[in-house]
């Protein structure tokens, strides 16, 4: 184990072990008796493992965003993912992390946010809870995703072409790609669900991300036809992104409450798509939770 791991903090239940990085607040490795469900961050293909995005999801047009007569860099994702949380508290099967507004943040995010993250172990079952709190005097604008790569295949020895998501209720409205600057392109897509069944294939990722605007679904299974499955509940996120790199061996499964800036709007940060709008003294919460469940 690296010097780095030693600081990752364990959770285990009856079924499922869970070790959280303090690093971004980003859950690391999650195994079901001993055998990995989640993405290893090989950066051969993909560095990240489960990250959290705030205080955007996506790409900004050219790097940057406008906050009245002044503009910011920020890149991709945010910056949450790449800073030190505080460990809050910890036991067996939960964890609390937090991040909070600094000198660093506030050249590029001018806005005292604190950020808490929440991971609670039950059985077969992984709870987390985003929370952004504005703790200035001013409405805050904030976004906020996660970004969980599961191993493709499973490790139930199932074929990688055998895989599968499924979604809760039909999706029948088009779909939205990214253009080469990776922002949202114009043009809408047909569904690639057929069935409630989105058939994963590499060749549906050549154009990077598969975005789902206001899915129907508050929730979706992944796995292949026989053997466990992994479910994953969203019941507040506004977006949800399916990606992978094509050949790798991870299929990520993303809700999100924020998106890419779509090629050529405003710059506005306020106007960006999806974007929350906290009060002072207010706060917004983002849900997800990774069940195993078995089949037959």
């Amino acid at each position: 184990m690296s010097q780095e791991q030693d600081s990752w903090i364990t959770l285990r239940s009856s079924r499922l072990e869970a070790l959280i990085s303090p690093l971004g607040a980003q859950l690391s490795v999650l195994r079901d008796l001993g055998r990995d469900l989640l993405w290893d961050g090989d950066p051969a293909w993909w560095t990240g493992r489960a990250p959290i995005l705030f205080p955007i999801v996506g790409t900004l047009a050219g790097g940057r965003y406008r906050l009245g007569p002044k503009s910011y860099p920020l890149p991709r994702h945010g910056f949450a993912r790449g800073r030190e949380f505080a460990v809050v508290g910890s036991s067996a099967t939960g964890a609390l992390l937090r991040l909070q507004a600094d000198a660093a943040s506030l050249q590029v995010y001018p806005f005292q946010f604190q950020l808490d993250v929440s991971f609670e172990l039950s059985a077969a079952s992984l709870s987390i809870v985003s929370t952004i709190r504005n703790n200035g005097r001013e409405e805050m604008p904030a976004s906020i995703g996660y970004h969980p790569g599961f191993r493709w295949p499973l490790p139930y020895g199932q074929p990688r072409e055998g895989h599968y998501i499924e979604f809760a209720e039909n999706e029948p409205a088009p779909i939205r790609r990214l253009d080469a600057d990776g922002l949202v392109a114009p043009e809408l897509h047909p569904t690639p669900v057929f069935d409630r069944r989105l058939k994963l294939d590499d060749s549906l990722f050549g154009p990077d991300v598969v975005i789902f605007e206001e899915p129907r679904s508050r929730f979706v299974t992944y796995g292949a036809a026989t053997g466990p499955r992994i479910r994953v509940d969203f019941p507040d996120a506004r977006y949800l992104g399916v990606w992978t790199r094509p050949g790798a061996g991870f299929i990520c499964i993303e809700p999100w409450q924020g998106i890419a800036d779509y090629a050529g709007q405003s710059a506005d940060f306020t106007r960006k798509p999806g974007m929350l709008v906290i009060e002072p003294g207010g706060a917004r919460t983002l849900h997800m939770r990774i069940t195993l469940e078995s089949t037959g």
